[in-house]
């Protein structure tokens, strides 16, 4: 295993969540070993890597879902394992992979759960919650589905929902394990301009598991690329995204070369067989 590559020369930034030689296991099966991490304040962090590379099992302990076989992860220096539930709900927004919601329940109502951590015994229901969970429909154009059950809607439907209950929780942090699963290429691109927006205006630090290269090169500030449950490198995606890289975490061959619309590297995968079936006579 290659040591990781830090690909910027510039001093580690400050972070709120860090990880300390973090390793992760389910029963006897170490998916994570030995992991250090640290999340930019303020800047949009993806990670990407083949599957089964422990991109979500490690963000799932980022939002203390999965408790670390060794070492810790920390939110403002502490450690989360001793920091208060409602604290963590206040600063840490998280959608998992394939979240299930209750029978029956609709879309409004859903949303509003995101707002739970933010009440009190004695004010059940304020402005600012009314404000934030309008605000999260608006955002992600759910708004006309407010009084249908989730279970009714399409899978499409249904991420946009889990992503508008995220967005009402008004965290400082907000961890998305795959946001653009079962979205359209239209909708992808709407939810993914809408984090980088979320991170623009209103200075959100987002971490994102992604699986198209080509996504996160363009809407990272930060990239983590893993393998084998560690990080091969990180930095910015013009620093990071090379061919040798795509060849050693993803065992592909390529060309990268700049978006003709952004900039940002674009992997081209190599396709050996298409050429020479175009060539055969």
């Amino acid at each position: 295993m290659s040591e990781t590559r830090e690909t910027s020369e510039t001093p580690s930034p400050t972070s709120r969540l860090a990880a300390r030689g973090l390793t992760l296991a389910y029963d006897d099966r170490t998916v994570v070993e030995g992991l250090d991490l640290d999340v930019p304040d303020g800047e949009v962090t993806v990670v990407v890597g083949p599957n089964a590379c422990g991109k979500s099992t490690t963000l799932r302990a980022l939002g203390r879902l999965l408790k670390p076989k060794h070492g810790s992860v920390l939110l403002d220096g502490a450690e989360l394992a001793r920091t208060p539930t409602r604290k963590i709900a206040q600063s840490i927004g998280l959608l998992p992979q394939s979240p299930v919601a209750p029978e029956a329940i609709t879309v409004a109502d859903l949303v509003s759960r995101g707002r739970q951590p933010h009440q009190h015994w004695w004010q059940q229901w304020s402005e600012d919650d009314e404000r934030a969970v309008t605000d999260a429909m608006e955002r992600t154009d759910v708004t006309e589905l407010g009084d249908r059950p989730v279970d009714e809607l399409s899978g499409g439907q249904r991420q946009r929902v889990w992503i508008a209950m995220a967005l009402a929780q008004e965290t400082d942090l907000l961890l998305l394990d795959e946001p653009t699963t079962y979205l359209d290429i239209a909708h992808q691109v709407e939810v993914l301009d809408l984090v980088r927006q979320l991170n623009h205006d209103r200075g959100r630090t987002v971490v994102m598991v992604l699986h198209d290269l080509n996504q996160a090169a363009r809407y990272a500030d930060h990239l983590v690329a893993m393998k084998d449950g560690r990080i091969v490198a990180q930095g910015p995606p013009d620093e990071t995204v090379t061919a040798d890289l795509v060849r050693e975490v993803f065992g592909l061959e390529s060309v990268v070369i700049p978006d003709p619309v952004t900039g940002d590297p674009l992997v081209v995968p190599g396709t050996p067989s298409i050429a020479l079936r175009k060539a055969t006579p």
